[in-house]
Protein backbone atom coordinates (compact mmCIF):
# COMPACT_ATOMS: atom_id res chain seq x y z
CA UNK A 1 0.00 0.00 0.00
CA UNK A 2 1.10 3.42 -0.51
CA UNK A 3 0.10 7.13 -1.17
CA UNK A 4 -2.31 7.85 2.26
CA UNK A 5 -4.59 11.03 1.17
CA UNK A 6 -7.86 11.64 1.20
CA UNK A 7 -10.73 13.16 -0.84
CA UNK A 8 -13.29 15.77 -0.27
CA UNK A 9 -17.10 15.44 0.05
CA UNK A 10 -18.76 18.54 1.06
CA UNK A 11 -16.87 19.76 4.42
CA UNK A 12 -15.64 15.66 5.07
CA UNK A 13 -12.57 14.21 4.56
CA UNK A 14 -12.67 10.88 3.08
CA UNK A 15 -9.53 8.90 4.21
CA UNK A 16 -8.04 6.55 1.19
CA UNK A 17 -4.97 4.48 0.05
CA UNK A 18 -3.92 3.59 -3.15
CA UNK A 19 -2.64 -0.45 -3.34
CA UNK A 20 -0.51 0.42 -6.36
CA UNK A 21 -0.37 -3.70 -7.41
CA UNK A 22 -4.33 -4.14 -7.26
CA UNK A 23 -4.21 -0.19 -9.46
CA UNK A 24 -7.23 0.49 -6.64
CA UNK A 25 -7.86 3.25 -4.01
CA UNK A 26 -9.37 1.82 -0.83
CA UNK A 27 -11.48 4.13 1.39
CA UNK A 28 -12.22 4.15 5.20
CA UNK A 29 -15.51 2.52 5.56
CA UNK A 30 -15.69 4.75 8.77
CA UNK A 31 -15.76 8.28 6.95
CA UNK A 32 -18.08 7.13 4.69
CA UNK A 33 -20.47 6.38 7.05
CA UNK A 34 -19.84 9.85 8.88
CA UNK A 35 -20.92 11.34 5.41
CA UNK A 36 -24.14 9.13 5.11
CA UNK A 37 -25.73 9.97 8.76
CA UNK A 38 -24.17 13.67 8.47
CA UNK A 39 -22.51 12.68 12.12
CA UNK A 40 -19.95 15.10 13.10
CA UNK A 41 -18.67 12.89 15.87
CA UNK A 42 -16.06 10.20 14.68
CA UNK A 43 -16.16 8.24 16.98
CA UNK A 44 -20.28 8.47 16.91
CA UNK A 45 -20.05 7.23 13.20
CA UNK A 46 -16.87 4.51 14.73
CA UNK A 47 -19.80 2.69 16.88
CA UNK A 48 -22.85 2.96 14.36
CA UNK A 49 -20.37 1.33 11.79
CA UNK A 50 -19.58 -1.09 14.01
CA UNK A 51 -23.21 -2.29 14.61
CA UNK A 52 -23.83 -2.25 11.42
CA UNK A 53 -20.76 -4.53 10.14
CA UNK A 54 -22.37 -6.81 13.26
CA UNK A 55 -25.88 -6.87 11.10
CA UNK A 56 -24.38 -7.41 7.97
CA UNK A 57 -22.35 -10.15 8.93
CA UNK A 58 -25.52 -12.12 10.24
CA UNK A 59 -27.22 -11.59 7.08
CA UNK A 60 -24.60 -13.28 5.59
CA UNK A 61 -23.18 -10.22 3.33
CA UNK A 62 -20.15 -10.26 1.49
CA UNK A 63 -19.47 -6.91 1.93
CA UNK A 64 -17.72 -7.11 5.45
CA UNK A 65 -15.99 -10.12 4.07
CA UNK A 66 -14.20 -7.55 1.55
CA UNK A 67 -13.45 -5.26 3.71
CA UNK A 68 -9.72 -4.76 4.51
CA UNK A 69 -7.80 -3.55 8.08
CA UNK A 70 -5.74 -1.26 6.97
CA UNK A 71 -3.36 1.83 8.23
CA UNK A 72 -4.93 5.37 7.57
CA UNK A 73 -4.00 8.31 9.73
CA UNK A 74 -6.28 9.67 12.36
CA UNK A 75 -6.55 12.93 13.21
CA UNK A 76 -3.98 12.58 16.01
CA UNK A 77 -1.51 12.32 12.87
CA UNK A 78 -1.14 8.55 13.37
CA UNK A 79 -1.77 5.59 11.70
CA UNK A 80 -3.71 3.30 12.72
CA UNK A 81 -5.47 -0.33 11.23
CA UNK A 82 -8.90 0.93 10.10
CA UNK A 83 -12.07 -1.06 7.96
CA UNK A 84 -10.97 0.31 4.44
CA UNK A 85 -13.09 -1.00 1.01
CA UNK A 86 -12.74 -0.55 -2.54
CA UNK A 87 -15.34 1.08 -4.68
CA UNK A 88 -17.53 -1.63 -5.05
CA UNK A 89 -17.35 -2.60 -1.77
CA UNK A 90 -18.36 0.63 -0.49
CA UNK A 91 -21.10 1.26 -2.97
CA UNK A 92 -22.51 -1.85 -1.89
CA UNK A 93 -22.23 -0.75 2.23
CA UNK A 94 -23.78 2.38 0.83
CA UNK A 95 -26.82 0.60 0.09
CA UNK A 96 -26.94 -0.80 3.29
CA UNK A 97 -27.35 2.69 5.18
CA UNK A 98 -30.86 4.24 5.03
CA UNK A 99 -29.96 8.07 4.25
CA UNK A 100 -30.77 10.37 1.98
CA UNK A 101 -27.41 11.52 0.81
CA UNK A 102 -27.09 7.72 -0.09
CA UNK A 103 -30.35 7.87 -2.44
CA UNK A 104 -28.48 9.79 -5.37
CA UNK A 105 -26.01 6.98 -5.52
CA UNK A 106 -28.44 4.59 -5.45
CA UNK A 107 -30.14 5.70 -8.06
CA UNK A 108 -27.28 6.25 -10.26
CA UNK A 109 -26.49 2.12 -9.48
CA UNK A 110 -29.94 1.31 -10.53
CA UNK A 111 -28.91 3.18 -14.11
CA UNK A 112 -25.95 1.60 -14.44
CA UNK A 113 -27.21 -1.78 -13.40
CA UNK A 114 -30.31 -1.26 -16.09
CA UNK A 115 -26.65 0.00 -18.70
CA UNK A 116 -25.16 -3.12 -17.94
CA UNK A 117 -28.60 -5.10 -18.65
CA UNK A 118 -28.56 -3.35 -21.99
CA UNK A 119 -25.27 -4.44 -22.47
CA UNK A 120 -25.73 -7.98 -21.93
CA UNK A 121 -28.63 -7.66 -24.32
CA UNK A 122 -26.54 -6.15 -26.98
CA UNK A 123 -22.85 -5.96 -26.61
CA UNK A 124 -22.24 -3.28 -29.32
CA UNK A 125 -23.78 -0.61 -26.71
CA UNK A 126 -20.52 -1.14 -24.48
CA UNK A 127 -18.51 -1.27 -27.13
CA UNK A 128 -19.75 1.66 -29.13
CA UNK A 129 -19.35 3.68 -25.41
CA UNK A 130 -15.70 2.96 -24.99
CA UNK A 131 -14.86 3.65 -29.14
CA UNK A 132 -16.68 7.19 -27.96
CA UNK A 133 -14.58 7.57 -25.11
CA UNK A 134 -11.96 7.42 -26.57
CA UNK A 135 -12.70 9.23 -29.78
CA UNK A 136 -13.56 12.29 -27.30
CA UNK A 137 -9.49 12.35 -25.65
CA UNK A 138 -7.94 12.62 -29.16
CA UNK A 139 -7.28 8.77 -29.95
CA UNK A 140 -6.90 7.79 -33.83
CA UNK A 141 -9.11 5.20 -35.55
CA UNK A 142 -6.21 2.94 -36.08
CA UNK A 143 -5.09 3.39 -32.37
CA UNK A 144 -8.84 2.22 -31.29
CA UNK A 145 -8.81 -0.27 -33.25
CA UNK A 146 -5.66 -1.95 -31.71
CA UNK A 147 -7.02 -0.90 -28.69
CA UNK A 148 -10.03 -3.47 -28.94
CA UNK A 149 -8.58 -5.96 -30.87
CA UNK A 150 -6.18 -5.91 -27.73
CA UNK A 151 -9.35 -5.71 -25.41
CA UNK A 152 -10.97 -8.67 -27.44
CA UNK A 153 -7.62 -10.99 -26.79
CA UNK A 154 -7.00 -9.61 -23.15
CA UNK A 155 -10.86 -11.30 -22.71
CA UNK A 156 -10.44 -14.39 -23.94
CA UNK A 157 -7.42 -14.64 -22.07
CA UNK A 158 -9.09 -14.11 -18.13
CA UNK A 159 -12.23 -16.35 -19.23
CA UNK A 160 -9.48 -19.49 -19.99
CA UNK A 161 -7.99 -18.53 -16.48
CA UNK A 162 -11.58 -18.15 -14.81
CA UNK A 163 -12.35 -21.58 -16.05
CA UNK A 164 -9.03 -22.92 -15.28
CA UNK A 165 -8.69 -22.19 -11.33
CA UNK A 166 -7.62 -18.65 -11.33
CA UNK A 167 -9.62 -16.78 -8.87
CA UNK A 168 -10.34 -13.01 -8.25
CA UNK A 169 -8.66 -9.92 -9.38
CA UNK A 170 -5.40 -10.87 -7.48
CA UNK A 171 -4.45 -13.84 -8.77
CA UNK A 172 -5.51 -12.10 -12.18
CA UNK A 173 -2.83 -9.34 -11.48
CA UNK A 174 -0.07 -11.67 -10.95
CA UNK A 175 -0.32 -13.35 -13.81
CA UNK A 176 -1.10 -10.53 -16.10
CA UNK A 177 2.59 -8.65 -14.83
CA UNK A 178 4.31 -11.42 -15.04
CA UNK A 179 3.65 -11.64 -19.35
CA UNK A 180 4.36 -8.08 -18.88
CA UNK A 181 7.60 -8.43 -17.45
CA UNK A 182 8.76 -11.36 -19.65
CA UNK A 183 7.41 -9.45 -22.74
CA UNK A 184 8.57 -6.02 -21.69
CA UNK A 185 11.54 -6.58 -19.31
CA UNK A 186 9.41 -4.01 -17.09
CA UNK A 187 6.58 -4.56 -14.71
CA UNK A 188 3.09 -2.98 -15.01
CA UNK A 189 3.79 -0.59 -11.99
CA UNK A 190 7.71 0.71 -13.28
CA UNK A 191 6.14 0.62 -16.91
CA UNK A 192 3.34 3.09 -15.70
CA UNK A 193 6.08 5.10 -13.61
CA UNK A 194 8.13 5.45 -16.71
CA UNK A 195 4.45 7.31 -18.39
CA UNK A 196 4.14 9.34 -14.92
CA UNK A 197 0.72 7.28 -14.94
CA UNK A 198 -0.89 6.72 -10.94
CA UNK A 199 -4.71 5.38 -11.07
CA UNK A 200 -4.46 5.34 -15.16
CA UNK A 201 -5.59 2.34 -16.95
CA UNK A 202 -1.94 1.48 -18.52
CA UNK A 203 -3.51 0.36 -21.73
CA UNK A 204 -5.37 3.72 -22.60
CA UNK A 205 -1.67 5.38 -22.27
CA UNK A 206 0.09 2.65 -24.68
CA UNK A 207 1.83 3.40 -27.72
CA UNK A 208 -0.08 1.28 -30.57
CA UNK A 209 3.37 -1.31 -30.26
CA UNK A 210 2.78 -1.47 -27.00
CA UNK A 211 -0.86 -2.46 -27.47
CA UNK A 212 0.71 -4.56 -30.21
CA UNK A 213 3.26 -6.81 -28.54
CA UNK A 214 0.60 -6.71 -25.05
CA UNK A 215 -1.76 -8.57 -27.08
CA UNK A 216 0.81 -11.08 -28.80
CA UNK A 217 2.53 -11.88 -25.38
CA UNK A 218 -1.24 -12.15 -24.38
CA UNK A 219 -2.52 -14.99 -27.35
CA UNK A 220 0.95 -16.47 -27.00
CA UNK A 221 -0.29 -17.19 -23.75
CA UNK A 222 -3.58 -18.76 -24.08
CA UNK A 223 -2.30 -20.44 -26.75
CA UNK A 224 0.37 -22.20 -24.69
CA UNK A 225 -2.31 -22.71 -21.90
CA UNK A 226 -4.48 -24.35 -23.92
CA UNK A 227 -2.02 -26.81 -25.73
CA UNK A 228 -0.90 -28.20 -22.36
CA UNK A 229 -4.39 -27.23 -20.79
CA UNK A 230 -2.64 -24.99 -18.01
CA UNK A 231 -5.09 -25.66 -14.75
CA UNK A 232 -4.24 -23.42 -11.35
CA UNK A 233 -1.49 -20.58 -10.73
CA UNK A 234 1.56 -22.22 -11.28
CA UNK A 235 0.76 -24.05 -14.44
CA UNK A 236 -0.47 -20.75 -16.04
CA UNK A 237 2.67 -19.00 -14.57
CA UNK A 238 4.59 -21.27 -16.85
CA UNK A 239 2.19 -20.22 -19.78
CA UNK A 240 3.09 -16.38 -18.96
CA UNK A 241 6.14 -17.02 -18.78
CA UNK A 242 6.49 -19.07 -22.37
CA UNK A 243 3.90 -16.57 -23.96
CA UNK A 244 5.70 -13.21 -23.05
CA UNK A 245 9.17 -14.75 -24.20
CA UNK A 246 6.98 -15.24 -27.65
CA UNK A 247 6.46 -11.60 -27.87
CA UNK A 248 10.01 -10.24 -25.91
CA UNK A 249 11.72 -11.84 -28.87
CA UNK A 250 10.00 -10.42 -31.78
CA UNK A 251 9.62 -7.14 -29.56
CA UNK A 252 13.88 -7.77 -29.60
CA UNK A 253 14.08 -8.76 -33.48
CA UNK A 254 11.99 -5.47 -33.94
CA UNK A 255 14.30 -2.97 -32.35
CA UNK A 256 17.41 -4.58 -33.72
CA UNK A 257 15.89 -3.97 -37.19
CA UNK A 258 14.23 -0.16 -36.69
CA UNK A 259 16.85 1.31 -33.82
CA UNK A 260 13.70 2.19 -32.06
CA UNK A 261 12.75 0.97 -28.67
CA UNK A 262 9.08 -0.19 -28.14
CA UNK A 263 8.57 0.72 -24.66
CA UNK A 264 8.04 4.43 -24.26
CA UNK A 265 7.74 6.96 -21.84
CA UNK A 266 4.67 8.60 -24.08
CA UNK A 267 1.23 9.34 -22.53
CA UNK A 268 -2.14 10.49 -23.14
CA UNK A 269 -2.04 12.72 -20.57
CA UNK A 270 -3.60 16.21 -20.81
CA UNK A 271 -0.75 19.14 -21.29
CA UNK A 272 0.65 20.45 -18.02
CA UNK A 273 -1.88 17.90 -15.77
CA UNK A 274 -1.18 14.41 -14.20
CA UNK A 275 -4.50 13.50 -13.99
CA UNK A 276 -7.66 12.94 -15.60
CA UNK A 277 -10.36 15.21 -15.37
CA UNK A 278 -12.53 12.20 -13.77
CA UNK A 279 -9.89 12.11 -10.38
CA UNK A 280 -10.08 13.81 -7.85
CA UNK A 281 -7.91 16.44 -6.21
CA UNK A 282 -5.79 15.39 -3.60
CA UNK A 283 -5.47 18.01 -1.02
Amino acid sequence: MAENSFAIFENYKIRRVYNEESETWYFSVTDIIQVLIQQPHYQTARKYWNKLKERLKKEGSESVTNCHRLKLKAADGKYYLTDAASPETVLRIIQSVPSPKAEPIKLWLAKVGYERMQDIADPARSVDRARDYWKQRGRSEKWIQQRMMGQETRNKLTDYWNNHEIKGEEEYAILTNIIHQEWADISIKDHKQLKGLKKQNLRDHMSEAELIFTALAEFSTRQFAESVDATGMEENKEAGKKGGGIAKKARKELESKTGRKVITEENFLPVNRGKTLLEDDEN
